[in-house]
């Protein structure tokens, strides 16, 4: 069976999904926008962490209270570059979470993945992983990144997007169908450079102000 897609429609998330769409948008606030989206996303991604009872004294009694079970047993991973506008909203919510980086480029020509750097926490196989990047285009990167992931052998994997393409989830789905795809839109279709249509731009050049 295909990976699960979980589409977050939370009016909040599509709002702030509005703006940040809007070539009037510049850089600073895209990077806010992002951010502020990517805190959201985290919130919805982790409503399954299993909690645990403990005892604790407010200023009145003691009463058993829940608490995260596994909040330091994460790890959350960057595809490098623009997957670090998720990372860093995701660390608010998240701060005890360990952090890794995966740097992949798209070759304009062929659309071709190539791996440049990785970089992950040494007890990776012991913790739930967050893999982020605000694009699923045509899958190439996540697939490519998820591949390299799994050799690390952790406990589960989730991949976190803010804007999907059909294209994308299908071809992501065939090759990690273990593997759940958390995004707040899917949008119509790739054009023939490889760009979610009618999507937000690149991203990373939006991140960063390189374009």
């Amino acid at each position: 069976m295909p990976s699960e897609v979980v589409q977050i429609n939370h009016p909040l998330v599509q709002h702030k999904l509005s703006l940040l769409r809007q070539e009037s948008t510049h850089t600073q606030d895209f990077r806010r926008l992002l951010k502020e989206i990517s805190l959201l996303l985290a919130y919805e991604v982790t409503r399954d962490l299993p909690l645990k009872y403990e005892v604790i004294k407010t200023p009145l009694a003691e009463m058993k209270a829940p608490l995260l079970a596994a909040d330091k047993n994460m790890v959350i991973v960057s595809i490098m570059r623009a997957g670090q506008g998720l990372l860093d909203g995701m660390l608010e919510l998240i701060p005890t979470a360990k952090v890794g980086h995966i740097g992949l480029y798209r070759e304009p020509n062929t659309l071709t993945v190539v791996e440049y750097y990785l970089k992950l926490p040494h007890d990776v196989d012991q913790r739930e992983m967050l893999v982020v990047d605000p694009m699923l285009a045509t899958g190439n990167s996540a697939v490519a990144a998820v591949d390299r992931l799994k050799e690390a052998n952790p406990l589960s994997i989730k991949f976190v997007c803010v804007l999907a393409a059909p294209e994308g989830i299908q071809h992501f789905q065939e090759q990690h169908p273990d593997v759940p795809i958390y995004t707040a839109a899917i949008d119509d279709y790739l054009d023939e450079h490889g760009y979610i249509v009618p999507g937000l731009g690149d991203a990373g050049d939006r991140l960063y102000g390189t374009k």
